[in-house]
């Protein structure tokens, strides 16, 4: 019998930094038991060149990946979700779609690399820093022992990996 994948979707304003950065970090921490998607409110169109270079350079995989809408995932049709994040500050405010399913939902919100300006250090800085972040949730959250935990113990460790601090010890 095979282990049950998890589906998550990371959302963000723009879809070309942050939540592209989680979906790579999350299939690849994952290791096949978890599935990444990413999506935004208003997709830019595109993935920053910064993102897709660092993802070079960490030997992580690019190939298809693209700025899109959440409406993608909101149909019912779609994917089933079981766990929807939210990566960016200002998304705060919106209102999300309807997820069927009802998935555990979290803020994992962190600054927008792409809103950096400078010079190209200080972007590769803040693009670091941000894969850094993200990569670190990640790997807790991918570490949880989630067929163990109720709902609201794993939306406790969700909220708790969110505000940086390590997550309570499950019981």
């Amino acid at each position: 019998m095979s282990e049950r994948v998890f589906n998550v979707l990371f959302l963000c304003t723009g879809n070309s930094a942050r939540s592209i950065l989680a979906e790579v970090l999350i299939n690849h921490w994952g290791r096949g038991k978890f599935r990444g998607f990413s999506a935004g409110s208003h997709p830019k169109g595109a993935v920053h060149p910064i993102a897709l270079e660092l993802l070079r350079q960490m030997k992580l995989p690019t190939e298809g990946l693209r700025s899109k809408s959440w409406d993608e995932f909101a149909a019912p049709a779609q994917q089933r979700l079981d766990f929807v994040f939210t990566v960016c500050d200002n998304a705060a405010g919106e209102v999300c779609p309807y997820w069927p399913g009802q998935p555990m939902t979290a803020r994992w919100g962190i600054p927008d690399p792409a809103a950096v300006e400078g010079s190209d250090t200080d972007r590769w800085v803040a693009f670091r820093l941000a894969f850094k972040v993200l990569e670190s949730r990640i790997k807790i959250f991918t570490s949880l022992p989630i067929a163990s935990l109720d709902r609201v113990k794993l939306q406790t460790q969700l909220d708790a990996i969110g505000k940086g601090g390590p997550p309570e010890q499950p019981q």
